[in-house]
């Protein structure tokens, strides 16, 4: 059970077995009556000390790590240990935990996970599982699992694939489903689809934890996971389906597959576009300009851009525009320049945004032909916005709106002082990771992090709440513009576009909020509406508190 305030966990275990229990865990802050009624008497320290004393604790020790990564270990490590204590770590200040956690940090234990391993967190669900699938996912010892988070390691950040070592993918984004949004996490539950890998490193190296063979071809891949989709109906009925970083080709056609037959979305899609949309609602509230007047050019045409693309049409068409005209004014460039109609490599949804065009592998050049006012890099190559690229947009648009979105860090297509500097002060930025203020002739900026920690945690919470039947697009628009709403006018002058970090639980609920409205009025929900969502809401949160154990 989760650790609610109030609520007392009754156990048969006692002793070592529940000291080795990290959600019944608490460590030093045993009671004394409790110590002597579970076996822990001489177990345990003789102090008994409060929460609050092990946070000091955990704190100091952390002071102490030498990096981030190691950071990063430790916090899993307590996890795995007391798990209440964990939470209540991170819950007091998300902001500072947030990129030890997840990004960009998680991107650098992925490389090394099957070196890092210690234990096992959530399910591990490999090809040779296929045709027992169901009975592999009813070993998992919880039965009511709202959300799961499954992830086939094929698309990681922006480190390609990574096979299995990507579980650490489904174990942070889940764990911020918590950290951010107090979704309760007994109802959680990482997998990681082990499907072999590409990786030549990984098949070669001795740690590797996964699958030692090359990924299936599509049609094996398609009944593969099918199976898995409809075992999870069977053992899950109330179960959401997070898609998490697979490859772009499996990401859209998966999506596409599922979405209107079983409650399910894809983060990288549906999620990061809504970030996205939620920054730009507020980069043009600055601009005060509206969606059908812009014209976009993205950087990287895969799932991230694709995603985001359907999501910027959804909002233009609310402004108006039909699906057609909206499109027409989104433009697409990747590795192999312009998507245009000439090309032959083009898949079916990136066939949509191939405009006339002469063919051009310059970007600068697109730029100036096209003259977008909003430029956005999902395309994982570092620093490619170049001045001249840069320049270009400025001589374009008065206010440029640059989102350098690829992560990890070194993977940003610029960074905000270049922004800001090739700009001369006059763009609108964000990336994928969270840059410091940038000080530019006396003025400071405090460039935005379109990351969708904003958005899924209170889309999960908002799942989690009403037991939704199905996860829509408008729900993430929704979501976005609960997001761009949060933003004072005053934040807006320095520039940024999405809520501050330290006040995110906050964000959440009042996003969860307008999420579970959406489902309440097109009767997607499996629960009655009650009169106040946000209070039935906060009702609902988990608290970092240690339940008496009986």
């Amino acid at each position: 059970m989760s650790a609610q305030s109030g609520a007392t966990a009754r156990t048969a275990l006692k002793g070592v077995d529940l000291l080795n229990t990290p959600l019944l865990n608490h460590g030093t802050a045993f009671t004394l009556p409790e110590r002597a009624a579970l076996g822990l008497e001489g177990l345990l320290p003789t102090s008994v000390e409060t929460i609050d004393r092990q946070v000091d604790r955990a704190k100091q020790q952390l002071a102490s790590k030498p990096d981030d990564l190691e950071r990063y270990i430790y916090l899993n490590q307590l996890a795995d240990t007391d798990e209440t204590l964990f939470y209540r770590l991170v819950m007091a200040d998300p902001a500072y935990f947030l990129p030890i956690l997840y990004d960009p940090t998680v991107g650098y234990a992925c490389l090394k996970f099957g070196h890092l391993y210690r234990r096992p967190r959530g399910m591990y669900v490999s090809l040779e599982h296929q045709g027992r699938v169901r009975q592999v996912l009813e070993n998992w010892p919880v039965k009511d699992v709202r959300v799961i988070c499954v992830s086939t390691g094929g698309r990681i950040l922006g480190l390609g694939d990574l096979g299995a070592n990507g579980m650490g993918i489904p174990i942070g984004k889940l764990q911020l489903y918590t950290a951010c949004a107090a979704v309760p996490q007994r109802a959680l539950l990482p997998i990681l689809l082990d499907c072999g890998t590409e990786n030549e490193g990984l098949l070669a190296d001795p740690l590797y934890l996964g699958l030692r063979q090359r990924r299936p071809s599509d049609d094996e891949m398609t009944v593969f996971v099918d199976e898995f989709v409809d075992a999870v109906q069977q053992v899950f009925p109330n179960c959401c389906i997070h898609f998490e970083d697979w490859r772009g080709t499996d990401a859209v056609r998966f999506l596409a597959r599922y979405q209107d037959k079983v409650s399910c979305f894809n983060d990288d899609i549906q999620g990061t576009g809504s970030i996205v949309v939620a920054g730009l609602f507020n980069a043009l509230a600055i601009k005060k300009e509206k969606f059908r007047d812009q014209t976009v050019l993205f950087f990287g045409a895969g799932s991230a851009g694709l995603g985001n693309a359907r999501m910027i049409v959804s909002a233009m068409k609310l402004e108006g525009l039909s699906d057609e005209e909206a499109r027409r004014r989104i433009w697409m460039f990747d590795i192999n320049g312009l998507l245009e109609p000439s090309r032959t490599d083009l898949l079916a949804e990136q066939k949509l945004y191939a405009h006339p065009h002469a063919p051009s592998r310059d970007l600068r050049a697109v730029v100036e032909s096209v003259k977008p006012t909003i430029l956005i890099g999902v395309s994982t190559v570092g620093r490619a916005f170049t001045q001249p690229v840069i320049e270009t947009m400025a001589r374009a648009s008065s206010r440029p709106i640059i989102f350098a979105l690829s992560n990890p860090t070194e993977k940003a297509e610029c960074t905000p002082a270049q922004a800001y500097e090739w700009t001369r002060g006059q763009a609108l930025y964000a990336a994928g990771v969270q840059f410091p203020p940038v000080m530019y002739n006396g003025k400071t900026y405090l460039p935005g992090q379109a990351n969708n920690f904003y958005v899924y945690p209170a889309v999960g919470l908002a799942v989690y709440a009403t037991n939704t039947r199905r996860v829509t697009d408008e729900m993430f628009i929704t979501a976005a513009r609960a997001i761009a709403d949060q933003v004072t006018d005053e934040q807006r002058n320095l520039g940024l576009l999405f809520p501050l970090q330290k006040d995110v639980l906050e964000a959440e609920i009042r996003t969860a909020e307008a999420v579970a409205g959406v489902i309440f009025d097109r009767g997607f929900a499996r629960v009655e509406r009650p009169k106040d969502i946000n209070l039935w809401l906060r009702g609902l949160l988990y608290r970092a508190d240690y339940a008496p154990v009986a």
